[in-house]
């Protein structure tokens, strides 16, 4: 899975933008021109490593003329007081890429890490733990990026890529029978719809319509085991909401195919990692 580098360069654009402005203050008055530095990606933390050779790519946006040694590439386990990378070149270009280089590292970090948690509690099943679409703006293929890596599954990208029926949409509609049945007039053949439903009998109802995936919303775990007895492999099956990584395994255990976590993404903690100019 390798992201585009156009999109990968108009994030850096980005947030370079964003933490530079016209000039940093401190290193352009401070320090001469030709100053050069080596500066190593140290791990302060346990966990699975992603967006290593994007954040290298920060300093090279900069100055083409900065190099970096990769020691762990993405998907890799680090430790604590591990050497990830090795940067070399001009001192005020490090300094000035240090921090945007190290949000993208430790925010990939983080989620490819706390996937790895959730995809270690569904082995020995079916189940593959997957996001959703509560990503920050700008930063959702990065992210989904860092859940494969980390050992999950994507979800849809966006909204042009299949059509997901849930509580609003039914409601707004009327039915969820004339809901699929109206979409499935209209949508192409390479499309899929998935249907969410809160109980047994509009799991029947989604059943009966031919859903391809239908979302077990906010289920207890008996409740899943129900549904996947009566779904019979007639549908993939998603367990959603209310799901934790207390919960993981024996969801997991329950036969549903896909088990999605906004959390992965919308609430993940910083992976912990410095970068250490040599004196």
């Amino acid at each position: 899975m390798n992201l585009p580098d156009f999109y990968i360069d108009d994030i850096i654009k980005r947030a370079l933008e964003e933490d530079i402005n016209y000039i940093d203050l401190a290193t352009d008055y401070l320090l001469d021109d030709d100053a050069v530095s080596t500066a190593k990606f140290i791990a302060k933390a346990e966990g699975v490593l992603c967006g290593i050779e994007i954040a290298a790519r920060v300093f090279e946006f900069i100055d083409k003329d900065v190099k970096t040694e990769i020691m762990i590439k993405d998907g890799g386990k680090v430790a604590k007081g591990d050497v990830i990378a090795v940067v070399t070149g001009r001192t005020k270009t490090i300094l000035k890429g240090e921090r945007t280089s190290l949000n993208i590292l430790q925010h990939m970090s983080g989620i490819a890490s706390e996937t790895a948690k959730y995809a270690e509690c569904c082995k020995g099943t079916n189940a593959h733990v997957t996001e959703t679409r509560k990503t920050l703006p700008g930063l959702r293929a990065l992210e989904k990026y860092a859940v494969v890596v980390g050992g999950g599954k994507n979800h849809r990208y966006n909204l042009s890529d299949a059509a997901m029926l849930k509580d609003n949409h039914i409601d707004a509609y009327g039915s969820l029978t004339k809901a699929v049945e109206a979409l499935s007039s209209k949508m192409g053949h390479m499309a899929k719809i998935e249907v969410e439903v809160r109980n047994e009998e509009e799991l029947r109802e989604a059943l009966g319509c031919k859903a391809d995936v239908i979302m077990l919303d906010n289920m207890t775990t008996e409740q899943m085991k129900k549904c996947v007895e009566i779904a019979d492999g007639k549908a993939v099956l998603e367990a959603s909401g209310n799901v934790t990584l207390e919960r993981m395994a024996e969801i997991a255990a329950t036969g549903v195919d896909i088990i999605s976590v906004g959390a992965l993404t919308h609430s993940v903690k910083a992976f912990d990692i410095s970068l250490r100019i040599e004196k």
